[in-house]
């Protein structure tokens, strides 16, 4: 069975299950800094170019996070943040649109 997970709109991302919601924990956050966000990537085995296709963004955008000279904000973050909790989900998702 697959992982349920809902964003709030505070943020918070919540596991489905049982009919309720349930807080994932905190050390599970976004990328906060380049090597979180290049840590991610490669924890999922994608290069760049890869990673940038699935999420629908520049290649250029993920090397600025890798390098620090941007950090991803707002809807990106989130994305990154359920991406380091159920990757598959994501990316299956994604390929759907």
């Amino acid at each position: 069975m697959q992982q349920r997970l809902r964003l709030k709109a505070d943020g918070r991302i919540v596991e489905l299950r049982d009919g309720g919601e349930f807080p994932l924990a905190p050390s599970t956050a976004a990328p906060a800094s380049p090597l979180e966000v290049r840590d991610l990537r490669r924890r999922v085995q994608l290069t760049q170019q890869e990673f940038a296709a699935k999420l629908g963004v520049p290649v250029e955008t993920i090397r600025n996070w890798e390098q620090g000279k941007r950090m991803p904000r707002g809807p990106a973050r989130a994305l990154l943040t359920v991406i380091a909790h159920a990757p598959d989900t994501v990316f299956a998702a994604l390929a759907k649109t």
